[in-house]
């Protein structure tokens, strides 16, 4: 039997540090929590390179006095619980009592602090565990916590923190949830010098939404309340036409913690069934206040996953309140119809202030009445120009031969390509120029342009060869289009067999096929007003991290800071588009998707882009469009299939259709 051994204190705060301290986020969470709990109501977080090598948290909470100081970095030292029975009752954010010395056994601390009832401060200095001082210090009631070097002391848990833009958003997202939680507590964020994140500490929690999410986000949210057998819910949940792609901008707090909840989700996602889009998710930032007794935090070393000791209720008490809040909240927009004023019905006026009224409206009858009896000859004779005699036109080509054009208008049809087989002559008169015939004695050919004959009739040949191949090329079976049905599928007769095209998976697939070919010169355009996009932080970071392959997928974006990102550039074919929907649909991928190759990421952003740019179902087609559609897609057979895997086109054979009708 192996002999069983007690570890070292060092070792063992190692082994606690790794379930607390996974990133610096983890640090920044811990201790604005214990400021919170210290009944502080101004925060502020300053990091530098991602919170890595520099974090400094500031507060005016109660402080820690000198006595308490050197307990307060023990393992399992805590002021938040006592006894036994305090873990059934749990309203504070910290209980365990490992986050300090956690911290403390990884990274190089120092910690200066002073409680009201004391005169001078502490400043007290800990690494890697070990006390290196304690003296005086003069600074004002609270505490300040400086934490530099982490994991300075375990080189191999430092080679897995990532980027420092990376974790400097993870840090950002920490201390978005932390204002929003605590709307009543002012938060500061200092990011590499520059302040990102500053909230009025004013308790209005649609404030705090309005300054960490945005203006766009915020006016898309709806108040909600409701109390359910001492369960209450309040907060803000999104309009249906604000669903977003991902549930990344659900935020759920528990008694005014952070906590992640598939009850809560599953909850507000039913009390949006049938009111948002497939594939979209509702957003929110909801609190739940419920007993103390009726809830275990203590599950996870994070502290966000909690278990309810009724999960129906807490279901219940989210659905009702997400219900009622879109019933009340949800309203339409109003068109507001410009009746005429009938003088029949006109009052009389009372009063001076009537009586312009009245004069003013009487007016609008007279103008109304006067461009009613105008006839129709009348208007037409005002509006529209005299007719301006034909111009003549010289079109140069190539070939320097000259040609004149007389025409009052151009005309586009007989312009249009034709179906294989069909010859119409020009309508185009052309009338030649008299040309003068001079006869010039060419000088005998020199041995270099020889040459240059020689490689000019080998390129010909070659140029001939190269389309006697594409003549082999055997073209489509002779078809007929016979329309179109439902605005959506298209029917065409070929041969024996009546194909039916879904003109959105084929034209999608068309669009994808065209994107793939064109990668290194996919068409762009720029926009007239750049667009900007708020994120999630998570979001955020993948797109920051993503903007090499997002523009050879023809999206311009910029790091616009706190969130946001801006979109000066886009596809063509998505201009007319919402772009900022565009961009929050591709953010949601690449947080999904980080482990994928290059070439599948771009494959699917191509994928998302033509199916936004394909024409759509019930979409009107002209049929000019509906032939010179269907004579690309039969002359391609690579296209059978859109991006999704659906079929582009179905056959039913002649045999197919007389067997259902009896006739064989």
């Amino acid at each position: 039997m192996p002999e069983i051994n007690i570890l070292p204190k060092h070792l063992a705060e190692l082994i606690a540090a790794g379930e607390v301290v996974e990133r610096p986020a983890s640090i920044v969470k811990e201790i604005m929590e214990n400021s919170i709990d210290a009944g502080a109501t101004k925060i502020t977080l300053e990091i530098q390179r991602g919170g890595i090598t520099y974090i400094r948290i500031t507060d005016n909470g109660c402080g820690i006095d000198r006595a308490n100081i050197r307990k307060a970095f023990i393992s399992h030292a805590t002021s938040k619980i006592s006894t036994e029975d305090d873990l059934n009752a749990i309203y504070t954010l910290g209980f365990r009592g490992e986050a300090l010395a956690s911290i403390a056994a990884v990274s190089r601390v120092e910690m200066m602090t002073k409680a009201e009832n004391e005169e001078i401060g502490t400043r007290y200095c800990i690494e890697g565990g070990e006390e290196i001082l304690i003296d005086d210090a003069g600074c004002p009631s609270g505490s300040t916590l400086i934490i530099r070097d982490i994991f300075y002391n375990t080189p191999a848990r430092m080679k897995f923190l990532k980027k420092d833009v990376t974790e400097a958003n993870a840090v950002a997202g920490v201390v978005d949830r932390v204002a929003l939680s605590h709307p009543e507590v002012s938060v500061r964020f200092i990011r590499d010098g520059k302040d990102v994140l500053f909230t009025s500490g004013d308790g209005n929690l649609k404030g705090a939404i309005y300054t960490v999410l945005g203006k766009d986000f915020a006016s898309g949210l709806i108040p909600a309340e409701y109390e359910l057998e001492g369960i209450k819910v309040t907060g803000f949940v999104s309009k249906p036409f604000s669903a977003r792609p991902s549930r990344s901008m659900q935020f759920f707090f528990l008694n005014n913690r952070f906590i992640k909840t598939r009850t809560g989700m599953a909850a507000l996602e039913e009390a949006y069934k049938n009111q948002i889009m497939v594939g979209k998710f509702p957003a929110c930032v909801l609190n739940i206040e419920a007993h103390a007794k009726s809830v275990d935090v203590n599950v996870h070393p994070a502290k966000t996953e909690v278990r309810f000791a009724n999960e129906k209720l807490i279901f219940n008490a989210v659905y009702y309140c997400t219900k009622s809040a879109l019933q009340q909240g949800d309203s339409r927009v109003q068109a507001n119809l410009q009746q005429k004023v009938n003088r029949q019905f006109m009052p009389q006026p009372t009063s001076g202030e009537q009586l312009k009224i009245y004069n003013q409206q009487l007016e609008q009858v007279k103008r109304d009445d006067f461009w009613s009896k105008k006839t129709a000859t009348e208007y037409r004779k005002e509006t529209v120009p005299e007719k301006k005699p034909a111009v003549q036109t010289s079109v140069t080509f190539k070939n320097e031969s000259h040609f004149k054009v007389e025409s009052d208008e151009i005309d586009l049809i007989s312009t249009a390509p034709k179906k294989p087989g069909i010859k119409e002559e020009p309508k185009t008169e052309i009338i030649e120029e008299k040309k003068i015939e001079v006869e010039i004695k060419e000088p005998e050919p020199t041995v270099i342009e020889e040459a240059k004959t020689e490689k000019k009739a080998e390129v010909a040949e070659e140029t001939q060869a190269v389309e006697v191949e594409k003549e082999t090329v055997p073209e489509a079976e002779p078809y007929r289009v016979i329309g179109e049905a439902f605005k959506t599928y298209i029917l065409v007769e070929q041969g024996n067999k009546l194909l039916l095209i879904d003109k959105h998976a084929a034209h999608e697939r068309m669009l994808f096929e065209k994107f793939r070919e064109n990668r290194d010169g996919i068409e762009t355009q720029m926009l007239l007003v750049p667009v900007t996009v708020t994120l999630s932080k998570e979001e955020y970071s993948a797109v920051l991290d993503s903007l090499e392959l997002l523009e050879k997928a023809g999206y311009g974006v910029q790091d616009f800071g706190s969130g946001m990102v801006l979109v000066s550039e886009c596809p063509t074919a998505v201009a007319d588009s919402d772009i900022a929907s565009v961009i929050v649909e591709l953010a949601a991928y690449l947080v999904n998707s980080r482990r994928e190759l290059v070439p599948e990421k771009l494959d699917w952003i191509y994928h998302s882009t033509a199916c936004r740019a394909a024409i759509k179902a019930g979409d009107k087609t002209s049929e000019y469009e509906l032939e010179r559609f269907v004579e690309k897609l039969l002359n391609n057979p690579d296209i059978r299939y859109c991006p999704h895997g659906r079929p582009v086109l179905i056959e039913l054979t002649k045999h197919e259709i007389e067997k259902n009708f009896g006739r064989v």
